[in-house]
């Protein structure tokens, strides 16, 4: 009997060895296939071979590169603000559309389900965000660091810049909301949790704003703490349309509209002719209104908003119960 119970000992602990799984399977391969880190290297991979491969040809089509070459670096210019974007924007769509394949996932899945494309959420966004920067202009008036001076543009050329820019700064909210909480964003958050997954990339998103001619630290914090915010109305909304929305028209307001500086460059043709006065903490200095520390009551004022707006699950689910308290 001992004899036939150690060989029946024996054969299970060769099945369970030949059903354990290999060293490569545990370092690649998790519950949901193949593991969240790696197929976040595999993005950025990917990404950073659409950017250099980008660059290049744009350096190299001769019109395209002296065009390039030829615009201003002082102010922001809305052709080639619309033009460096949209190419942003595609290097951080491209190597998503290749992960889908990959993976086998909806596009949805990564934030900008396109049944969605420019529907309810986006427009919401948009007057949320037109609010966020004229409530900032107006606390800095308060405190008389603000003037308005006069139009600066008027008739179809003010008409032609309102498009160029807001076509511009769409695909800034494009290329940034994407880029930093569209794929990014939930692969490492089905890896580690939502929460440390936007910190880690709001972090990002406010470093690489120092890049920026004229930024200075209190101008990229401001950033991130605007990243967080974009994630939780992303965490709110369940995609990143109120987010674009939200994040286009903030900068259209700053840098078309009031015609102030956005990290240090005014826009060449906006509407309004403006100019700050008083502290750097009220104004911003040259970063402009983002480097005002009011900015950061804005961003608080804005969250809470957002909580009321869209609630938790739970909370829509109580909603719903109290208005149909039969269903």
């Amino acid at each position: 009997m001992a004899t036939e119970s150690s060989s029946a000992d024996s054969q299970i602990s060769v099945g369970a060895a030949a059903n354990s799984p290999s060293l490569v399977q545990t370092v690649f391969m998790g519950p949901n296939g193949l593991r969240a880190g790696w197929r976040l290297l595999m993005y950025l991979l990917l990404v950073f071979a659409c950017s250099r491969g980008s660059t290049y040809a744009i350096q190299h089509i001769a019109p395209i590169g002296d065009w390039l070459r030829s615009q201003p670096t002082t102010v922001i210019s809305a052709s080639q603000l619309v033009f460096g974007e949209a190419v942003s924007f595609l290097v951080v769509l491209l190597p998503a559309l290749v992960m889908m394949k990959i993976e086998k996932r909806p596009f949805g899945e990564y934030g900008l389900p396109v049944e969605q494309a420019f529907g309810k959420g986006f427009w919401q966004g948009v007057p949320f965000g037109f609010a966020m920067m004229t409530l900032l202009m107006v606390l800095i008036s308060l405190f008389h660091g603000y003037s308005y001076e006069g139009i600066g543009a008027s008739g179809t050329v003010a008409i032609k810049y309102a498009i160029l820019y807001a076509i511009g700064f769409l695909f800034v909210g494009f290329f940034e909301e994407f880029g930093f909480r569209g794929y990014v964003q939930s692969t490492l958050g089905s890896g580690i949790g939502f929460w440390p997954s936007a910190l880690i990339f709001s972090f990002l998103f406010g470093y690489v704003h120092l890049r920026n001619p004229g930024e200075a630290k209190i101008g990229a914090f401001m950033a991130g703490s605007f990243g967080l915010l974009a994630a939780f109305s992303l965490r709110r909304t369940g995609s990143l349309w109120f987010a674009v929305g939200m994040h286009m028209a903030f900068d259209w307001t700053e840098t078309y509209f009031y015609g102030v500086p956005d990290s240090g460059l005014l826009a060449q043709g906006h509407l309004l002719n403006s100019s700050f006065h008083g502290p750097v903490w009220l104004t911003g200095g040259s970063v402009g209104p983002e480097g005002s520390y009011l900015v950061f009551i804005v961003l608080i004022l804005s969250a809470a908003a957002i909580h009321f707006i869209f609630p938790a699950e739970e909370e829509r689910v109580k909603r719903a119960a109290l208005r149909d308290p039969v269903g």
